[in-house]
């Protein structure tokens, strides 16, 4: 298959465009808000309760999301999706004004930051559903597998970058004009969609009972074994291979690196996500989609086991390097099965139930991490959590012959034929 195939389409071109500004932009402006708000309180807490605020409506929402989503035109509700973070980015740009902390109180500034974090949790519910429905308008079915690699890409590459720009911004124009440059990449992700044409409502089923469509949407979901088991496998492997929670942990009292040795351990598994998801571009995953993402999750867990028992600093990036690079093989596969096994109607629905598996295990995750950090020890709560995700591959593998026979081929070749 041609390695740039999707990119040979403008509305797709543009659409990247637009993930990447808006991948880039909240990605940026998460690390902007951590830095503000602990300079306001001095209290780790509040960091926490910042991944919180954004969490619990992204969660708590994705359901009602992915069925609003399923009803409605998909350019226009990503029109509106965008405006919305526009709006809160502007409100966080106005809360940091200088001086502001002379005339309001911490207390004040501190909360009505925390809501503006919540209102963008709400938006994240609709942005994931929304932003994967609209993909399968723009690109030919039988090119779907390219598009979600490209797709997944551009969103690595701006995940990396947009929070590496905040430390640097921070440090030489300060937070109030960095999030000023965040909501400049806002307007930017407006303009560029707006040159993408509305598109048609593909659910023959618009006035659908609410309770009734999110009952077919979790119906089909966990009655489809290639979707079900490959988020159950992420899932998993984010649950208990989450060691990125402690890496400051490690950085500080295990290999002793300081911030920079942080810095570069934080980088290494995006780093390796990315080459990873670059190189498919050219060597496809799809045949023996199966056997791959299991082989993927499992090579996984060998890598957090290697990072867990590490005291070599450079032996622990290699290791996290290469849990990103087979992290990227499981995204890509995941997100081709999603695109090719899912009906147009349903989009919505099953994106929704993916953002719950993947953005409620991430938050779950870090949460693992510590409480078995603080019950077994640091090392022990690492390996660990890499021994239950060869478990989990193993036992998937076991039980689901179906699920490891899994070759994506075929519905490629029956979509090329659409």
């Amino acid at each position: 298959m041609d390695p740039y195939a999707a990119l040979r389409y403008r509305e797709f071109n543009i659409f990247l465009l637009v993930r990447f500004a808006m991948v880039f932009a909240w990605s940026m402006q998460f690390i902007v808000i951590e830095w503000q708000v602990y300079s306001l309180t001095k209290d780790p807490l509040s960091l926490g309760i910042i991944g919180l605020m954004e969490v619990i409506p992204a969660v708590g929402m994705a359901l009602f999301a992915g069925h609003i989503v399923d009803q409605k035109e998909k350019r226009n509700l990503l029109v509106t999706c965008i405006a919305g973070f526009s709006v809160i980015s502007l409100g966080l740009f106005l809360l940091s004004w200088p001086g502001l902390e002379d005339t309001w109180e911490s207390r004040t500034i501190l909360y009505s930051i925390y809501a503006l974090v919540f209102l963008g949790g709400i938006v994240r519910s609709f942005l994931g559903p929304t932003i994967f429905s609209l993909i399968a308008l723009i690109v030919p079915k039988k090119i779907y597998p390219n598009a979600a690699t490209w797709s997944s890409s551009t969103w690595q590459l701006a995940s990396v970058l947009g929070p590496a720009l905040a430390g640097f911004s921070i440090s030489w124009i300060g937070v109030h004009w960095s999030m000023c440059v965040i909501f400049g990449f806002s307007l930017m992700a407006l303009l560029f969609l707006l040159q993408i044409p509305r598109k048609p409502i593909m659910n023959p089923k618009i006035g659908e009972p609410v309770m009734q469509s999110l009952k077919d949407g979790l119906r089909f979901v966990f009655n489809n074994k290639a979707i079900f088991g490959a988020l159950t496998l992420d899932m998993v492997a984010v649950l208990f291979g989450g060691a990125v929670a402690l890496l400051p942990v490690y950085a500080q009292d295990i290999l002793h690196v300081g911030a920079e040795g942080f810095g570069i351990l934080r980088a290494a598994p995006a780093v390796g996500a990315s080459i990873t998801m670059l190189g498919s571009t050219r060597f496809p995953l799809h045949k023996n989609a199966g056997k791959k993402l299991l082989m993927a999750v499992f090579a996984f867990g060998i890598c957090i086991i290697v990072f867990g028992l590490s005291e070599l600093f450079w032996l622990s990036v290699a290791a996290l390097f290469l849990s990103g690079a087979v992290d990227g093989v499981s995204m890509i596969i995941r997100q081709t099965i999603l695109q090719l096994k899912t009906p147009d109607n349903m989009r919505g629905r099953v994106a929704s139930v993916n953002s719950m598996f993947v953005g409620s295990s991430n938050e779950l995750g870090a949460f693992e991490s510590g409480l078995t950090a603080k019950l077994m020890g640091t090392v022990t709560a690492v390996v660990f959590g890499g021994c239950m995700t060869l478990l989990t591959a193993g036992a998937t593998a076991i039980a689901s012959p179906t699920f490891r026979k899994l070759d994506l081929q075929k519905d490629i070749d029956e979509h090329e034929k659409d």
